[in-house]
């Protein structure tokens, strides 16, 4: 027996800006709406606020192991746990929406509805609705100055919006009984209760030391655009028209943008100091430093810890987590070497000591973000994580041997791939150390069939490599290379051959057969890359390619989309990364330690002081995983009293 449910919420924290967690935190939530049905019987809903209980053998259900099924079925339990002061995780939850991302499909419900083309679709009329009941009122004369709109100042717009939570609930059952041939398997759903698990723990956050750098920040940023105004005589040196206009006149020569580049450049080859000092105070005005310690502390829940801020299964097809409003996954790093006499000063929010000893201000309070997040009182964190694990997968399916060697005896791939690539010996501090920077770029620019723009993207020309030197770069990697350069086709002739109806097999596990109208790559750790409505098309160059259905990482729309064999090789090889870290999540969390939260290839462990070492957790992390056993698989591990990069 399953229970399919739907709610309506009332908060007056915004759920969009701020998550599910600091949105049920709100002193004002409540649960307006709760529709339900079992299994296929007719979906009934109970409406709090005329005084519904919910019945007897629905609340059983809830606390029970009955299975509960829900599209984001953690807003559900989440708000549940609040509302009724229970504790439920996961175990007992089947989220419609991470089984349609694992299918390739949308993570919405109208637009999962709409891919699937089911017969209860979405009701269009909710948006509207939601606006007016669940969400704040402006007060104004026509409403009474109220705040909120409350069901007896609509009844005829109430009983459309108990309509409306009821056929999401027909709507999400449709969806569940359309994909439910293809269920998670059950290594993913024991992750998905272990990652709601994360979530819901949370992390800490120094909230004095976060609310001292905003502080200390708005000073300086105010100090800026007062020298600007004084320098300038602008009314207002925070509009760029007036701000170009000034340096147009200054410069004598025309000014196309003040974007973050052009205003380097300019820095770089004017002479004339009024127009340097002001470029310089523009740069400090427009920097976004403390844009994430405002987020921290939009999503701040009243125990001091932020969470939610990992999307399970949020990049398409790889299944790779995505962050979510703070956006771990791209933290400045830190480089400072006093980080933790920078960090106390802004604790202490002595502005005038920190800005005797930082004249970059705001590039400092940048590298510190990382340190507003904290372990729970009388812990540390223990960080670890997997150096190079894209090489090491890469090199571990397609065979290339020179590069496993190099991972089994602890080189350097950088290094060792400018040696490869250059036929001389490189060491990092010593004999043609300058060729370890070529092997870098290299190495993350070229390892999916990236060509010279490829390189530039990755930062070559800043990095000082001339233009002409980017296509031989690119061959010498190639020809370093050739089992990778083989895998590529390989991958792609396979996958091919499956959308043509022929299912095939490669090494260490990867497999390729097409369902359903449906692609799937088969991984070694049981579950697949999903690729929608695939079949052979036409690139731009005439040859055989591979198109699918898919979400637009830059539009966020449904759309069809064209992929090759080294794209298809950096979704295998990610998604491959990506359940080894799954592997060792599993593995310390089932061992009793808590993990906070994780980032791309690392974990951060809120661990008690006396309790284990950045050792014994880097072993944990590095034994061989039963899937893929001969991977040389290493973890380094450090431990610290705040979060930074090692």
């Amino acid at each position: 027996m399953s229970l399919s449910i739907d709610i309506e919420t009332y908060s007056s924290v915004n759920l969009k800006e701020s998550g599910v967690y600091a949105y049920v935190d709100a002193p004002d939530f409540t649960i307006l709406l709760f529709a339900y049905a079992f299994d296929d019987e007719k979906v009934k809903i109970v409406d709090f606020t005329a005084g519904e209980q919910i019945p007897e053998d629905v609340k059983e259900a809830l606390t029970g192991k009955t299975i509960k099924s829900a599209f984001n079925a953690a807003f559900e339990r989440v708000c549940l746990n609040k509302y009724f002061g229970m504790k439920m995780t996961a175990e007992y939850w089947h989220c419609t929406m991470i089984q349609a991302l694992e299918l390739g499909l949308p993570g919405s419900l109208a637009e999962v509805a709409k891919v699937l083309k089911i017969d209860e679709q979405k009701d269009t009329r909710g948006k509207a609705l939601i606006n007016y009941f669940c969400k704040p009122c402006k007060p104004t004369k026509s409403n009474n100055g109220r705040s909120r709109n409350m069901p007896f100042h609509d009844v005829e717009k109430w009983e459309i919006f108990k309509e409306y939570c009821m056929q999401d609930v027909e709507t999400e059952r449709a969806i569940k009984n359309k994909i439910d041939k293809f269920p998670l398997n059950e290594s993913e759903q024991e992750l998905y209760v272990i990652d709601q698990n994360i979530n819901d723990r949370g992390v800490k956050i120094d909230v004095d030391f976060t609310e001292n750098a905003i502080s200390i920040s708005e000073i300086y940023r105010s100090e800026c655009v007062n020298k600007a105004a004084e320098l300038t005589g602008l009314e207002n040196v925070n509009s760029v028209l007036q701000i170009k206009e000034w340096l147009e006149r200054e410069l004598g020569e025309k000014i196309n943008s003040l974007n973050k580049e052009n205003v380097k450049e300019l820095y770089s080859k004017t002479s004339n100091e009024k127009a340097k000092k002001l470029l310089f105070l523009r740069s400090q005005m427009s920097k976004t430093s403390v844009s994430k310690y405002k987020k921290m502390l939009n999503i701040l829940c009243n125990d001091s810890r932020i969470r939610g801020v990992t999307q399970f299964y949020g990049a398409s097809r790889t299944g790779r987590w995505a962050g979510r409003f703070v956006q771990l996954q791209n933290l400045p790093q830190n480089h400072i070497s006093d980080l933790a006499l920078a960090r106390d000063v802004v604790k202490l929010g002595d502005y005038e000591l920190f800005k005797i000893l930082y004249d970059q201000i705001p590039n400092v309070l940048s590298e510190l973000i990382r340190t507003a997040i904290i372990p729970s009182e009388g812990r540390r964190f223990i960080v670890s994580d997997f150096p190079a694990i894209e090489a090491r997968v890469i090199a571990y399916l397609s065979g290339e041997k020179w590069r496993l060697d190099v991972f089994k005896n602890g080189g350097d791939i950088y290094c060792a791939s400018a040696s490869q690539m250059f036929k001389v010996p490189v060491e990092k501090h010593g004999i043609n150390g300058h060729l370890r920077q070529k092997g870098k770029i290299a190495e993350l620019a070229l390892g999916y069939g990236g060509g010279t723009g490829a390189l530039i993207s990755m930062g070559a020309i800043k990095m000082g490599l001339d233009e002409d030197e980017l296509q031989p770069l690119v061959d010498m990697w190639r020809k370093s290379n050739p089992a990778i350069t083989h895998y590529w086709k390989e991958v792609e002739k396979c996958a091919l051959m499956a959308v043509k109806g022929e299912p095939s097999r490669l090494p260490k596990g990867i497999s390729f057969i097409k369902k359903s109208g449906i692609l799937f790559i088969g991984l070694p750790s049981g579950r697949s890359i999903a690729y929608a409505k695939a079949k052979t098309g036409q690139n731009q160059f005439g040859n055989k390619s591979l198109i699918y259905c898919g979400m637009n990482q830059k539009t966020g729309k449904w759309e069809t989309l064209e992929t090759w064999g080294g794209k298809l090789v950096e979704n295998i090889v990610q998604a491959f990364a990506r359940d080894c870290l799954a592997e060792s999540i599993k593995r310390l969390e089932n061992k009793g330690f808590e993990i906070n939260f994780h980032v791309h290839d690392e974990v951060i462990i809120d661990v008690p002081k006396n309790i284990s070492s950045p050792e014994e957790i880097a072993s944990i992390m590095s034994e061989p995983i039963s899937w893929a056993k001969d991977l040389p698989l290493n973890a380094d591990a450090y431990e610290t009293e705040f979060y930074r990069k090692d």
